[in-house]
């Protein structure tokens, strides 16, 4: 019961990757050019200002089920983060070849 509560923790807690920012922001931008391309011929060729602006509404909204909600598809590469050491105080002390940088 655990592992099925946490795994929806982690799906409502919004948590994507760089990659997913990156996929996402892919997906959106093609599925928003598809659905104006498709609303503006549908309109076209039935000659409908109506029909042009509810296709461009139903796309617009797929897109927004797509890009919106974290998807696990856009959380697969997660970045390993540097771990702070517990006894520095005065700031960030990263080690390089064995000399401090910062």
């Amino acid at each position: 019961m655990d592992d099925v509560l946490a795994s929806v923790q982690n799906i409502c807690e919004g948590q994507i990757d760089f990659h997913g920012q990156r996929m996402a922001e892919i997906l959106s931008t093609a599925l928003l050019i598809i659905s104006g391309v498709v609303a503006f011929l549908a309109g076209y060729i039935y000659r409908d200002i109506h029909l042009t602006l509810w296709v461009g509404l139903a796309g617009t909204l797929v897109t927004g089920l797509v890009a919106i909600p974290p998807w696990p598809m856009y959380n697969k590469k997660p970045e390993k983060w540097l771990v702070p050491l517990a006894g520095s105080v005065g700031g960030v002390r990263v080690m390089v070849d064995g000399s401090k940088v910062a």
